[in-house]
């Protein structure tokens, strides 16, 4: 492998050593590896292990069904959704952990189309972002089957200038998975109020890595995972926003005994809870709730800004490595340059993106390979550091250029 670059290497530690976040690397369970894959799957915190244990051991093992009361079974959608919702930027009382991303996606997107036609019946279409992850197209193609809309496909930065008289729904990425390109929720859900609709984001490659502000800018209903930048876990429940003055008219299409007022009366006839407990559907996933409500204390005493401002400074840095190490047009970036458009990932079309991926991992360097020919790096700036991003670019260019080297961090799997 060629001799790293000394000004950026030297670049790389006088970064670090100002990083208000640094600190923040010690709550997380960290190797050798270079892990750029947290916009996959978070790493672990380190509170976590010993949570899990003393929720199987003690709150299941000795309290058993207790528990619902005694430990906070119960509520735990609520209040650990009231946590997600200060990262988001949501008011207590807003957003409810439940269920995975795509069954909420369903709810957020039939819900939203109800709330609409039952004020004007002539509203049967949805938009969906053309580009949106798969499962999100396929969901809301399934929803406008359900409500009798027809679905039409629109580029994410056109959905303002696309939404029109007929539309009920919007339903976009607020950073494009692919990509990392960053779409602007602001503008985007003022013009679709403006043509009289609501609109859906999907949270999951923000959520944690930027402000998203969902009161501040008047969304209505958004969705996300937890198990990328808020590190939940693999599988973790994701979370379902319905801003405070939807909610009275919210009418999920999977009414659940636990969104029910009253959830013990056992009633024939359904009767929705009031507030963020309509989103709620069966009993919840205790462990993983549990595992993710710890994996959030990491979050304490920190700012979304400090953290955009250092994911922004962490992707910069990582461009000037490529450019500086990588060979000359052996990649190319799809990530928009521009901060307003980039989310906290780069993604380096490659030729032969597949095989690089392998050996980079190989080499302990952990990103992750879109067909046909995309590398992905997401950067976490809560344990990323500016050293691992010199590194990075520094593998990759002798991997690209095929200099021999050697395998890294033994442990880690691809």
């Amino acid at each position: 492998m060629s001799e790293p670059n000394v000004t950026l290497a030297e670049e790389a530690a006088k970064l670090d050593a100002a990083d208000e976040l640094r600190a923040k690397r010690a709550d997380f369970v960290l190797d050798d590896t270079v892990y750029l894959d947290g916009n996959s799957l978070g790493a672990l915190p380190a509170a976590v292990p010993a949570r899990l244990a003393d929720v199987v051991a003690r709150e299941w093992g000795q309290l058993r069904i207790r528990s619902w009361e005694e430990s906070g079974w119960w509520t735990a959608p609520e209040r650990i959704g009231d946590r997600v919702g200060r990262i988001v930027g949501a008011a207590p009382g807003q957003v409810v952990v439940t269920d995975s991303t795509s069954v909420n996606v369903f709810k957020a997107l039939v819900g939203g189309v109800r709330i609409v036609q039952a004020r004007d019946v002539s509203r049967d279409e949805i938009l969906v972002d053309e580009s949106t992850f798969p499962t999100d197209g396929y969901i809301a193609e399934s929803a406008a089957r359900l409500t009798g809309c027809t679905l039409r496909p629109v580029p994410a930065p056109e959905m303002a200038a696309a939404v029109g008289p007929r539309t009920a729904v919007a339903l976009v990425n607020h950073v494009d998975y692919r990509t990392g390109r960053l779409h602007d929720l602001p503008g985007t859900t003022t013009a679709v109020h403006a043509a009289g609709a609501l609109v859906v984001w999907d949270l999951c490659h923000s959520a944690g890595a930027l402000p998203v502000g969902l009161d501040a800018h008047g969304v209505d209903l958004a969705v996300g995972c937890t198990y990328k930048y808020l590190n939940g876990g693999p599988g973790s429940p994701a979370y379902l926003y319905v801003a405070r003055e939807h909610q009275p008219r919210f009418d999920s299409p999977l009414p659940g005994w636990n969104s029910h007022a009253d959830p013990f009366g056992m009633a024939p006839a359904y009767t929705p809870a009031d507030g963020a407990v309509r989103g709620r559907v069966g009993t919840p996933d205790i462990l993983s709730m549990l595992a993710l409500e710890a994996a959030l204390d990491v979050w304490d005493g920190v700012s979304t800004a400090a953290v955009r401002a250092k994911s922004l400074a962490l992707t910069d840095f990582f461009l000037r490595c490529v450019d500086t190490y990588v060979p000359a047009g052996r990649v190319e970036s799809v990530t928009p340059a521009a901060h307003e458009r980039r989310g906290s990932q780069i993604a380096l079309r490659c030729a032969d993106a597949g095989e690089a991926m392998a050996e980079l991992i190989r080499r302990g360097v952990v990103g992750d390979f879109r067909r046909p020919d995309v590398l992905r790096f997401g950067f976490t700036p809560l344990y990323t550091g500016f050293a691992d991003t010199e590194r990075a670019a520094r593998v990759l260019a002798a991997v690209l250029a095929g200099e021999p080297g050697e395998a890294g961090a033994p442990g880690e799997v691809a």
